[in-house]
């Protein structure tokens, strides 16, 4: 379930109630008159099933709230309830399966951000692939491929294709140009350092780590893989899968990779690296893509359909 707290003008009340009491995924409805004062109106507050909760955002959108008003929208971990129970039950398809796309959009904005945070975490997170691949040692390259932030963003570029966002799709490229721009120049900064210190005579091909700098169809059939399993988990909200995603794929791992190659001026190490993180990135964008696109048609097809308020009532008296 989700809550929703909505501020409505007065005037437009009577049809925020009409639309959510002639909704059976809306439960534990509450309007308070007057109770809010910036922006000031009334607040009508309830439950919905996630199955439902596009078509009610989108008419409340439709009646200007997003404007004149306010929406929030909050996860509910728990609802210990009978009605809600009903609800969730009265509407088609699990809640699993359902595609909140307002708070898809605002998760994917954010992860396209360029951001101290997410430079900090994907250059740790190449410095560990680094140093995984000099050791040689999968258990580093595993953690660095866990730590690294850069699927948001990945996601973000698929769900701007699916909506023709192109300032979106901009965003999303340009962090993860920056990112693996900034994690690889600092980690080959290092490895110089460390080359000059003569830790690093030289660096040597191991069984363990040579996939890295070897991209085949294999590697870009783990990315498809990757990309759909990747989205998934982040519109059903499972964490846990992402996880997974993470570690199947070698963008990081190619990043730390190519930056010692450059340090040592092994330039083949170089071309094969990068070409391993093109190819994980694009094949996680077509899957992540197509997936998002499966999922909103099918919803459009077999969703609940909510009824807009009636328009003569759009602006009827307050309740």
């Amino acid at each position: 379930m989700l809550h929703l707290r909505v501020i409505t003008p007065a005037d437009r009340t009577s049809a925020v109630v009409e639309l959510l009491t002639g909704n059976e995924g809306v439960t534990n409805l509450v309007v308070m008159a007057g109770a809010a004062r910036r922006p000031a109106g009334d607040l009508v507050l309830f439950d919905v099933a996630r199955e439902a909760a596009n078509g009610v955002i989108d008419c409340l959108k439709d009646l200007g709230l997003e404007q004149e008003g306010s929406i929030a929208i909050e996860h509910v971990d728990l609802s210990v309830s009978r009605v809600a129970d009903e609800a969730e039950a009265a509407v088609p398809g699990a809640p699993d399966d359902a595609v909140v796309w307002e708070d898809l959009s605002r998760q994917v904005s954010g992860d396209c951000r360029i951001t101290w945070a997410f430079l900090a975490f994907l250059t740790i997170a190449t410095h560990l692939a680094a140093i995984g691949v000099l050791l040689p040692s999968l258990i580093l390259i595993v953690g660095a491929m866990v730590l690294g932030p850069e699927f948001g963003a990945v996601a973000a570029v698929s769900f701007g294709l699916l909506r023709g966002d192109r300032e979106m799709i901009g965003s999303a490229l340009r962090a993860l140009a920056i990112g693996f721009g900034v994690a690889i120049a600092i980690t080959t900064l290092s490895a110089l350092a460390a080359h000059w210190l003569d830790w690093i005579p030289s660096l040597a091909r191991h069984d363990e780590v040579d996939f890295i700098v070897k991209p085949d169809r294999w590697s870009f059939i783990v990315a498809l893989l990757a990309g759909a399993a990747g989205v998934l988990s982040v519109t059903a909200g499972k964490s846990s899968a992402l996880v997974g995603v993470f570690i199947s794929v070698t963008t990081v791992p190619a990043a730390g990779y190519a930056a010692l190659a450059i340090a040592l001026g092994q330039w083949g190490d170089v071309i094969g690296s990068v070409g391993q993180l093109g190819i994980n990135i694009a094949g996680m964008v077509i899957s992540g893509t197509l997936v998002l696109f499966l999922q909103r048609f099918f919803w459009a097809r077999h969703g609940l359909r909510v009824a807009a308020p009636t328009p003569g009532r759009r602006h009827g008296s307050s309740v």
